[in-house]
Order: C-alpha cells, then structure tokens, then sequence
C-alpha cells in the first residue's frame, strides 16, 4: 500500500512543480486545448448514440419484459459510455503528447535539471523521435483494445459487469496512461517500448498508485488539460525512481527553487 501513495505523491509533486515554474505550465496547455476539442465532440456523439447501438446488438431482449429489458440495456449503455472514456483517457494522452511533443520533452528536461544528476537527451532529430512516440503508441493502444474488448464481453456477466469489469478497467487504464507519460523521460534514457513495459511491471504498484487517479482525474472535462503539464513533470520524477530508486533525490523542489538563469527555453510547439 505505501507504493500506492508514493505514486499518488509522484502525480502531486509534479503538479507542484508545474506550479512553481510557471512558463512550463503555460506552454504545456496548448497541446491539451487542440486535442481536447476533437475528443469532446467525439464523447458527445458517443452519449447521444451508445442506447442505439445497445438497442441494436441485443435484439434478443425486444420481448424481455420490464424491468429486465431495461436494467440489461442501461447497464450496457453505461459500460459502452465507461469503455468510450476508458479508450478516450488512453488515446488522448497518446495524441497529446504526440502533438505536443517538442513542448513536453523540454519540460522533462527541465524537471532532471532542476532535480540534478544527468540531464538525457535522445540526440535524435524531431522526427524521429516523433516517429517512435507514435509507433509506440500504436503498440500500446493495441494492448489497451485487447484489454477493453475482453472486459466488454465480460460486462455481460450480470452485477459483476456493472461493478468489478469498470473498476478493472480503470486500473488497466491507469497503468498504460503512466506508461505513455513516463515514456517521455525513458525514451530520453535510451529505453525502448519492451524494456519500459519490464520497468513497470516490477512497481506495478507505485505506477497504479500515479496512473490511476489521474485518469479518474481526467474523466472531467477540461481538467486533463490543465493537469497534463504536471502529469510530465510528475511522470519524470516517478521515471527518475523507476531507473534508479537509490539515486532518484526528493522530487518536491521546494518554494525555493527556480528555473536557472541560463535554463533553456522551451523548443516551438509544433503539430
């Protein structure tokens, strides 16, 4: 259980940070508005459509009586809405890194200056490193469409597919959401998709503990913007301990601490 509370004290101390050093937070909004605009139409068009489509892959319900017909068609409704926002929590992140990938790599940097030690930078030219974000991602969300059409057809097992199947989706959700926001730290480290998905799964407990409330966090609308900044900057400090839990320094800067004089500026956001 203490894993769990330092991962949540990872995602509360890169808020702070994010805080603290207010251009970073700032520039890394912008990626988030763009991305965020395409998802809420696309939510919106899901909540209107999801009975429709419950109505359509149940036919054999049409002659259920009440109130069975209605209890199976609005569990259905809600958990085609959860697996929607389960999908929309992973891609979006995906997208919005991917977008804003040149503001989000300065701001790791910044948290390992300002933390101390190495300062990695992947030396590869923009797109490449945008080339391999986005093949990553692919792979990722691959995983996460396995995962979420298994626990789609177990949210036909009565209660427990209303109960148990979202909570599980929720941690599933959560530990590839960290995955994709520690990328931007390892992937400086050197460290390719399989090697990552190892890291993890040794302190799969302290990413749940980050990933999951974070994507609680961002099922409200407009808080995945504003809390994306802090969730690199969060995600830096918690790849820091990942790779080297004896040498990673205490991830709250302080009030005293500030961007250094000749630190420097962040790269142009780009699409």
């Amino acid at each position: 259980m203490s894993d769990l509370g330092a991962g949540f004290g990872y995602l509360m101390k890169g808020q702070r940070w994010v805080a603290q050093h207010g251009r970073w937070l700032g520039f890394g909004l912008l990626p988030g508005l763009v991305t965020l605009v395409v998802y809420a139409v696309a939510l919106i068009g899901l909540g209107y459509g999801a009975d429709d489509f419950v109505g359509w892959a149940t036919p054999f319900a049409d002659d259920w009586s009440s109130p069975w017909q209605g209890l199976l068609r609005t569990g259905l409704t809600a958990l085609v809405f959860v697996f929607g926002l389960f999908l929309a929590v992973i891609t979006f992140t995906a997208v919005t890194l991917l977008v804003g990938q040149p503001s989000y790599e300065s701001l790791s940097e910044q948290v390992d200056r300002t933390e101390g030690g190495e300062v990695p930078e992947s030396g590869l030219p923009l797109w490449r490193d945008l080339w391999i974000s986005a093949r990553d991602s692919v792979r990722i969300l691959l995983r996460v469409a396995l995962y979420g059409i298994v626990l789609f057809a177990c949210g036909f097992i009565p209660v427990v597919g209303q109960t148990v199947v979202p909570a599980i989706g929720f941690c599933v959700s959560g530990y590839f959401l960290a995955e994709e926001l520690t990328a931007v730290a390892l992937q400086r480290r050197g460290m390719v998709l399989k090697d990552r998905l190892v890291l993890l799964r040794g302190r799969r407990t302290l990413v749940l503990g980050f990933g999951v409330p974070l994507t609680l966090a961002f099922l409200v609308p407009f808080v995945a913007v504003f809390l994306m900044p802090g969730a690199v900057a969060g995600a830096t400090l918690l790849a820091r301990d990942l790779v080297d839990p004896d040498a990673a320094t205490d991830p709250d800067p302080g009030p005293g601490t500030a961007d250094s004089g000749d630190a420097p500026a962040p790269r142009a956001w780009s699409a």
